[in-house]
């Protein structure tokens, strides 16, 4: 049940009506680019040894390894400026219209699988790297990050390692306590296969270890407010897989507190999917206005 008297939290609630949208908005899409263009960039050139290239809702993305692990890049028609860009933490592809909109306003999108390490040093090492390889081909500083589910503890957990390298965070019925899920500790049904290799991720093999693991994004957030960037989550109220009142709900309590500033789109009544929004405009929004102000 929702915590309706939590004053701290910004709550923005879009109707039902919302998720019965037939089609991205007409507005949004037809828009003049937000940032200036810079036409001669072509980060497929940064890429060392062979790739494939594939189509992206007609943007055209980069197929390739790195260091082991299957890596994506997609890039816009036109690049902006400042070649911000956005970084799918997992489910590659999934509910796309955040990404398909950002490519329009000439964002490049990124992918790098840490599947399924959970947010571990491993997991965290893999994407510092893979952050150097971005940075040296030439894409902007401050990444903006997009966690949906599990997710959310892959973009939370390298944001509190990388406060200073982040540009904003979206996250979407966000896994922030790895105890609710996949551990099922609460009321949440959890996931004993995903809880086996959650517990060999990071080496938590008696009781006590599992009782001390302070390891979720919950346990992170005086390392997460230090990068002062904005945070949009957007969830559904009745998330039967990830429940609110053992994830976001205290997670942007705590950020609050902290002096951290995060704003909450609720869908009433909704489930743990759908994720996103049919139409993207107000995560889109957010995601431009903090790159602007970088």
């Amino acid at each position: 049940m929702m915590n309706t008297n939590n004053k701290t939290i910004k709550i923005f609630t879009l109707y039902v009506y919302s998720f019965l949208l037939a089609s991205f908005s007409t507005e949004l899409f037809s828009a003049e680019p937000k940032f200036k263009r810079k036409t001669e960039f072509d980060i497929f050139s940064k890429i060392e040894g062979d790739f494939k290239q594939s189509d992206f809702h007609g943007f055209v993305c980069a197929d390739f390894t790195f260091k082991g692990r299957k890596a994506k890049i997609v890039k816009p028609i036109t690049v902006a400026k400042w070649k911000p860009w956005i970084w799918r933490a997992r489910f590659w592809g999934h509910e796309p219209q955040t990404d398909i909109a950002l490519l329009k306003q000439g964002f490049h999108v990124v992918y790098c699988d840490v599947v399924e390490l959970y947010g571990n040093k491993e997991a965290i090492t893999i994407w510092n790297d893979f952050y150097d390889f971005l940075r040296k081909s030439g894409l902007a500083k401050k990444a903006v990050l997009e966690g949906m589910s599990r997710g959310g503890v892959y973009v939370y957990n390298w944001a509190a390692e990388n406060p200073k390298k982040v540009a904003c965070i979206y996250a979407d019925n966000p896994v922030l306590d790895l105890k609710s899920w996949p551990g099922g500790k609460g009321k949440g049904p959890g996931s004993t296969k995903d809880w086996q290799i959650f517990l060999k991720d990071y080496q938590l093999d008696t009781d006590q270890k599992i009782a001390d693991f302070d390891g979720s994004p919950v346990n992170k957030i005086i390392q997460i407010v230090k990068g002062k960037y904005p945070m949009l989550h957007v969830c559904g109220s009745e998330d039967e897989v990830v429940p609110l009142d053992e994830n976001t709900l205290p997670f942007a309590e705590q950020i609050k507190k902290a002096g951290g500033h995060i704003e909450i789109i609720m869908k009433p009544g909704g489930k743990h999917h759908p994720h996103s929004l049919k139409d993207p405009k107000p995560i889109v929004d957010f995601i431009l206005n903090a790159v602007e102000k970088q």
